[in-house]
């Protein structure tokens, strides 16, 4: 069951970007970020009342709630270095450095978690994967670099917190229901987001976002939602290094509708790497 939740968390994360895409044309994109997050944690407490897990709450260990808090401010740490990183750097370069969040996660679960079946496999699928990440980047003309080197450290911290928000969520979410500590996890992320809309003065710009991109926000937080459910659930009961690569597969996703919707080609280049991502990821489900 976790194995489909994963493949359901990768789906649902593809549509989440094509989404986000249609919404930030002439949003800013704390902004829509912020009000994204909102639907997410509408839904994740939804979702927590169907379930009836709502009274357990209570039964939550002060440890596990730590642990929940921490993962949601990893995720806003996360945010906040990859927002900055953006602002100094060529955008190419920091999502590759970002990226790079996966094969961390793979590592650390394999040091903190022992998830060392089949290790010689999953160390020869975790290279294929930063492999074939780096060659679905395009090269980007040295002319067009920013000069301000900043950028790599923003990027590395928002790959190594992206990291922990997984190590810590699935340390967090031992010993609680998936979709409260998910909904909880979701309010941290919330107060984090508002805050740097505030911080940013950017609160004032909701009552100039366009109908149909305000309605994009909001699919764009469903999908999130149904992808952020989805992957919990998986974390909590499978195999954190497996987990992860498959909900990476959210590319592939990302990529087929990106070419139905905005026409959008991949080079050669960036086919191998995808089919590079693609073998790691099955090999990496295979040998876990």
């Amino acid at each position: 069951m976790w194995l489909l939740m994963a493949l359901g968390s990768a789906f649902f994360a593809g549509l989440t970007s094509i989404f986000a895409k249609c919404a930030i044309k002439n949003t800013d994109s704390d902004l829509a970020t912020a009000l994204r997050t909102i639907v997410v944690l509408i839904f994740a407490w939804l979702m927590v009342l169907i379930v009836g897990s709502a009274s357990t709450i209570r039964d939550i260990s002060l440890q596990t709630i730590i642990f929940l808090i921490l993962s949601g401010l990893a995720t806003g740490v996360s945010w906040l270095c990859y927002f900055k990183a953006l602002s100094l750097g060529n955008v190419n370069q920091v999502v590759a450095v970002d990226k790079l969040s996966t094969v961390l996660t793979i590592i650390l679960a394999i040091i903190f978690f022992q998830e060392t079946d089949n290790l010689s496999f999953k160390l020869l699928a975790t290279v294929m994967l930063a492999m074939g990440t780096l060659l679905m980047l395009d090269k980007v003309p040295a002319k067009h670099l920013s000069a301000k080197r900043g950028w790599l450290i923003y990027a590395l911290f928002s790959a190594v917190f992206a990291a922990l928000t997984t190590i810590l969520a699935k340390i967090g979410i031992d010993d609680v229901e998936s979709n409260l500590g998910t909904a909880i996890r979701t309010s941290v992320v919330l107060l984090m987001a508002w805050l740097i809309v505030f911080k940013k003065h950017k609160q004032s710009l909701v009552k100039k976002i366009k109908i149909n991109e305000l309605f994009f926000i909001g699919l764009s937080g469903l999908a999130t939602g149904a992808s952020w459910l989805c992957y919990y659930y998986a974390v909590q009961n499978g195999i954190v290094s497996v987990v992860v690569p498959i909900d990476k597969l959210s590319i592939i996703v990302t990529i087929i509708f990106s070419y139905i919707v905005f026409k959008e080609k991949l080079q050669r280049k960036a086919m191998i790497g995808l089919a590079l991502i693609l073998t790691g990821t099955l090999l990496m489900a295979l040998c876990g």
